[in-house]
């Protein structure tokens, strides 16, 4: 064996992290800076109207800034305290929420949910009696995609949790994964039965005021009567329209928190601090642990989307509240939100102390080219350009989705006109799980009322089948089929997987 001298250079950089390797001329602060104008031309590439973004590192706020504009017909600009919808990165508050209960021993994590909801109810009497606090935030429930139960903003959190009693299983309880916002909603009933207050007062008082996030709400119908708010924004052929904004209030443990990047970086900052404010824990250190262990694994296989092609992980998990993969050798617990017209990601690198907040007013991918943009300037690796890259493969997919879509394309039949009179499919139509769908004539034309906010005219497609031309231009079209009973009625509405029958008399 030969023993060679290591220069002492070597031996300081072998001690030094990878950014202070890479930069010790410049400070943490200049990388961040130096990512500005990386990011304006990043929004301009993905043609997002608002963008903002706040990055922390090792306990400092380094960088907070808004880019472009809250409203595309509007001059007032995004900037640090700007409202956006964080849509579904609530659902790590929600999990902080239940930690804090848990750490005050009126909550358990694997506590029967009927324990503090007695109401609570799924079809299989057996996963009744059997999920758990911890089932309810792991999407593991055995339960199918169950989003039309609040998209109509119609349901209150009650009702929405009342109808799972009505939705089959799609796969063995605990027995793989299905993202589900809806079981989120009984997460926030078990924080009200356990602690006594709603959900919205909880995080008030619990999360939003020991951090100071004093630009924080838990509802829509809170945002909406606050200044200096984003709008939602979608696409209109090649325009650029602002839209409505989906009305998430009904889950809101799931998804229907408002907030700025300014306050989202506190939010970032406590995280990174194992659950403290300032040296003050919010947390015990055992339970912010828990907060991020893996319970259930994400099935891989296909192409993947473009961020997980680009990364490469090795393992994808879901913790508490927390996606996570491996990347570069590290762990990154992060998550997403999207809500119409709104997105959001917040990425975390803990044992670096890198943590990342992106906000922005139209769906696009862009979080998360940015949020691994900001990993690899502070993990020291050479440059890349995510946000070049990943708009690249997307638009690639757009185009393959587009010619699967038009070859897919069911055929109208031309020619045929419907079995009845046109007021004959008027009426009002119910299914236990899916609500309430009202027909009505109107001015000679058929109206379709799915809920209080969302309407459309029937458009007739082929023989008993119509399209709803939804009054909102951003919901685009639906459609629907009549099935005509042996009287010559029109007894049954078939809406996807749904067949809502004629209300009797």
């Amino acid at each position: 064996m030969i023993w060679r001298r290591v220069p002492p250079c070597l031996l300081l950089l072998a001690a030094l992290s990878p950014l202070q390797a890479q930069g010790r001329a410049r400070g943490p602060v200049d990388l961040a800076r130096d990512l500005d104008p990386y990011f304006a031309k990043a929004a301009k590439d993905w043609n997002v109207p608002g963008l903002a973004v706040a990055i922390v590192y090792r306990g400092q706020l380094l960088f907070a800034k808004g880019y472009g504009v809250r409203d595309v017909g509007q001059p007032a600009p995004v900037d640090t305290q700007t409202l956006f919808a964080i849509a579904s990165t609530t659902k790590a508050i929600t999990a902080a929420a239940l930690g804090m209960l848990v750490d005050e021993g009126k909550v358990r994590w694997d506590d029967p949910v009927t324990k503090h909801v007695p109401w609570f109810q799924m079809k299989d009497p057996w996963a009744t009696r059997e999920v758990t606090v911890r089932d309810l935030i792991t999407h593991r429930g055995g339960l199918p995609n169950a989003d039309y139960l609040w998209t109509g903003g119609d349901n209150p959190r009650e009702e929405v949790i009342r109808r799972i009693r009505f939705i089959e299983p799609s796969y063995s309880f605990r027995g793989g994964y299905t993202y589900h916002n809806v079981m989120y909603t009984v997460a926030g009933a078990v924080i009200e039965a356990a602690s006594g207050m709603s959900w919205d007062d909880f995080l008030r008082q619990r999360i939003f005021q020991p951090l100071g996030m004093t630009r924080s709400v838990t509802t829509l119908a809170e945002a909406v009567t606050k200044d200096n708010r984003a709008m939602p924004h979608g696409s209109r052929g090649d325009t650029l329209r602002v839209s409505g904004n989906s009305l998430a209030d009904g889950i809101g443990p799931a998804g229907s928190v408002w907030s700025s990047v300014a306050d989202m970086s506190k939010w970032v900052r406590f995280l990174l601090d194992t659950g403290r404010v300032n040296g003050t824990p919010l947390l015990t250190p055992a339970t912010w642990a828990e907060l991020f262990r893996p319970a259930t694994i994400i099935p891989g296989g296909g192409r993947g989307t473009p961020a997980v092609r680009m990364s490469k992980p090795h393992f994808r998990t879901y913790a508490l509240g927390w996606f996570q993969q491996d990347y570069q050798g590290r762990q990154v617990d992060f998550h997403t939100g999207s809500l119409t017209g709104m997105i959001a990601i917040n990425g975390l690198i803990r044992e670096e102390g890198i943590g990342v907040y992106i906000l922005s007013n139209t769906s696009t991918e862009i979080r998360h080219a940015l949020m691994f943009k900001v990993f690899d300037t502070f993990l020291g690796l050479p440059p890349r350009d995510w946000s070049g890259e990943m708009l690249a493969l997307y638009r690639e997919d757009d185009a393959r989705a587009d010619s699967a879509s038009a070859r897919n394309q069911p055929q109208r039949v031309e020619g045929t006109k419907p079995s009845l009179a046109l007021d004959r499919y008027a009426g009002t139509f119910v299914d236990s799980l899916y609500g309430k769908v009202v027909v009505t004539m109107e001015e000679g034309a058929l109206r379709y009322r799915l809920s209080s906010t969302q309407a459309g005219t029937l458009e007739h497609w082929q023989y008993d089948t119509f399209r709803v031309v939804w009054d909102d231009w951003w919901r685009g079209r639906s459609t629907i089929t009549y099935t005509i009973g042996p009287n010559g009625s029109a007894d049954e509405l078939a809406v996807g997987q749904f067949e809502l029958r004629r209300a009797r008399r």
